[in-house]
């Protein structure tokens, strides 16, 4: 059986934006068997990249298997970790996803919630593109960061 081709290609643009290179560092931290090993950057992101093609072979209705979990935990891992080093207070990931693929990410700085995506269909979790992924990440990572600034006695409390 042939292996499908990558979408993302070596030289991206944005392989070296924020996200792209937290999302590879989170993602090869809870690769406890070593999956990845000897793997290219653009391998390990590639399948977040759902293009339609892609989206087309997925079930419209189907239960999330143990790599996508992976994949959406990383993700949000990733952006509590920029949001950490952008605002200075530690952030954390909560997310709780039912063996349907539907749940709830929250991220949280103190008592504040600074993020909040109601999840469902996690099973075909990804994004059109890397740029999508990128600026889709920035603009809830500058929310949040606005949130913090805002309330900043809740999110150090």
């Amino acid at each position: 059986m042939a292996q499908p081709a990558l979408v993302v290609e070596a030289g991206d643009p944005f392989m070296t934006s924020d996200i792209v290179v937290e999302m590879v560092k989170q993602l090869r931290a809870l690769d406890t068997y070593d999956t990845y090993e000897g793997w290219s950057e653009e391998k390990i992101i590639d399948p977040l990249v759902m293009t339609k093609e892609r989206k087309r072979e997925i079930p419209i209705i189907g239960d999330p298997d143990e790599i996508t979990l992976a994949r959406v935990k990383a993700y949000y891992n990733s952006i509590a970790s920029l949001i950490e080093k952008k605002g200075g207070l530690m952030a954390v990931p909560v997310i709780n996803i039912t063996h349907e693929g539907f749940g709830r990410a929250l991220v949280l700085v103190g008592k504040l919630i600074v993020v909040d995506k109601v999840l469902r269909d996690v099973h075909r979790f990804g994004f059109p593109s890397l740029e999508d992924l990128a600026s889709k990440t920035d603009a809830t990572i500058e929310k949040a960061l606005g949130l913090i600034a805002t309330y900043r006695e809740v999110a150090e409390a």
